[in-house]
C-alpha cells in the first residue's frame, strides 16, 4: 500500500483480519503444550470487543468537551486498573483494593497532570483529545507495574523474607521491565507514540519530544504507585535492609 504524505493508512476491516494470524499460532502453541489457552483467547476476544466500543465511544467523549465526562472517564479508568491490577494476588483482593486504588490514583494522577498542565499547558486544562489518551497511557502502566510488585512482594514475605528486604526485591522486579524500556527506546524499539505520529506526517523531532515526554511519564508514575502501593500495605517507606538480613538474601 502506498502512503500518501502527511498521512496514515487506513486499515480496511478485512485486512485487519490478517493481523490475527500470529496470535491465533500463539493460542494454537498454547493448546498443543496442554497450557490454558482460554485465559489468552478470553483477553484477545475482550481486547477486540474493547477496542471497537472505545473507537465508537471517543468520538462521542471528545464532541461532548465536558470536564465531567472526563473526569466520569478517568474514574471508570482508574477502578477498573486497580481491580485488574490485583489479578497476581489470589487472596484477599478487597482488601489490597483500597491500597491499589489510592497508590495509582496518587502516582499516575499526579503524574498525569504534570504532564497535562506544565508540560503540554493544555487549553482548556481537560482537553479529551489529549486527557484522556494519556491517562490510558499511565493508568495501564501503573497497573502492571502495581500488579508486578504485588505478587512479589507477597511472595518475599511468604519466604519469611523481612519486609524491608521484600520490599526493595519487589520494586526492584516490578521495574525490570519499564528499565529495560528506557535502555531500548530508540535503539530496539520506537515507540508506539512516536510511530503513531511519524505515521501521521510529524517530523520525526517533534515526535522524539513527545515520546521523552512519555518514557518520563511512564517510568515516574510506574515507579511511585509501586512505591506508594508497598507503604501502603505495611512495607517500611525508608530504610534499609540490615546486614544479616542482607547477607542471607544474596546468599538466596
Amino acid at each position: 500500500m502506498m502512503l500518501a504524505a502527511n498521512s496514515a493508512p487506513t486499515i480496511p476491516f478485512e485486512r485487519l483480519v490478517f493481523a490475527f494470524i500470529p496470535v491465533i499460532a500463539v493460542l494454537m502453541l498454547l493448546r498443543a503444550w496442554g497450557l490454558n489457552f482460554w485465559t489468552s483467547s478470553y483477553g484477545v476476544a475482550r481486547m477486540l470487543v474493547q477496542l471497537l466500543l472505545i473507537g465508537y465511544m471517543l468520538g462521542a467523549i471528545f464532541a461532548a468537551e465536558s470536564s465531567w465526562v472526563v473526569i466520569g472517564v478517568l474514574m471508570v479508568m482508574l477502578i477498573a486498573a486497580s481491580w485488574i491490577s490485583l489479578r497476581s494476588i489470589q487472596e484477599n483482593r478487597r482488601e489490597h483494593f483500597r491500597a491499589v486504588l489510592v497508590a495509582i490514583l496518587m502516582g499516575g494522577g499526579c503524574t498525569l497532570m504534570i504532564v497535562t498542565q506544565l508540560v503540554l499547558n493544555l487549553e482548556p486544562w481537560y482537553l479529551p483529545r489529549v486527557f484522556i489518551p494519556l491517562a490510558g497511557m499511565i493508568f495501564s502502566n501503573c497497573m502492571n507495574t502495581v500488579s508486578l510488585v504485588a505478587e512479589r512482594y507477597a511472595s518475599e514475605l511468604g519466604r519469611n523474607e523481612e519486609p524491608i528486604v521484600a520490599r526493595n526485591t519487589a520494586i526492584h522486579a516490578a521495574l525490570i521491565p519499564i528499565t529495560n524500556s528506557l535502555f531500548a527506546v530508540g535503539l530496539v524499539s520506537i515507540p508506539g507514540m512516536m510511530t503513531g505520529q511519524v505515521l501521521a506526517g510529524i517530523s520525526p523531532l517533534i515526535a522524539a519530544r513527545y515520546q521523552i515526554m512519555v518514557m518520563c511519564m511512564v517510568y515516574g508514575s510506574s515507579g511511585l504507585s509501586a512505591s506508594l502501593y508497598l507503604v501502603l500495605n505495611g512495607a517500611q517507606g525508608i530504610g534499609t535492609p540490615s546486614d544479616a538480613s542482607r547477607g542471607s538474601h544474596e546468599e538466596s
